[in-house]
């Protein structure tokens, strides 16, 4: 996605743009301790559409790292929901499922995050091929993972109060 550019006075700006089939996917999260003392934002990188089976391999995940109670926020994504449900038939231990309300993205943590990445770091950027791309995405995620103000700023986006 194009933000802003510029070109000599008279002559139209030309990015050249790679075939858009395909693709990479991104799942994430913005996860608060439970004293409120650190933010972690962890991330995977896939080279397809994200499925039922990585949500619940992301989230099987979270739970390894974290050894206290999860409370998991989703959207009303059909992959979420089918996730939700996976999540509960596995009989995963102390990890609770609360939806947020429909058509309501600014109340998720996570959007900010994803909205960084696409239009801070990555705006105007056009890649070579997908593992050009994947390499920045992960460069612009991992830069996040550094910065505990950027952190904080997406639960002020979502207005959270910490």
């Amino acid at each position: 996605m194009n933000r802003r550019t510029w070109a000599p006075r008279g002559q139209t700006p030309v990015q050249r743009a790679w075939d858009r089939y395909d693709r990479l996917s991104v799942i994430g999260a913005v996860a608060l301790s439970p004293h409120r003392r650190y933010i972690s934002t962890p991330f995977q990188i896939y080279g397809c559409n994200v499925r039922t089976d990585e949500v619940v391999s992301f989230v099987k995940q979270l739970r390894r790292h974290c050894r206290r109670p999860m409370i998991v926020c989703w959207d009303r994504w059909p992959v979420h929901r089918s996730a939700a449900k996976r999540l509960a038939a596995s009989r995963l231990k102390n990890i609770e499922i609360e939806w947020l309300p429909a058509y309501a993205p600014e109340l998720n943590p996570v959007e900010p995050r994803w909205c960084h990445t696409k239009h801070g770091d990555l705006a105007n950027f056009v890649p070579d091929d997908t593992s050009h791309l994947k390499r920045n995405v992960r460069s612009s995620l991992k830069k996040q993972q550094t910065d505990h103000q950027l952190k904080l700023s997406f639960f002020d986006s979502a207005k959270l109060k910490l």
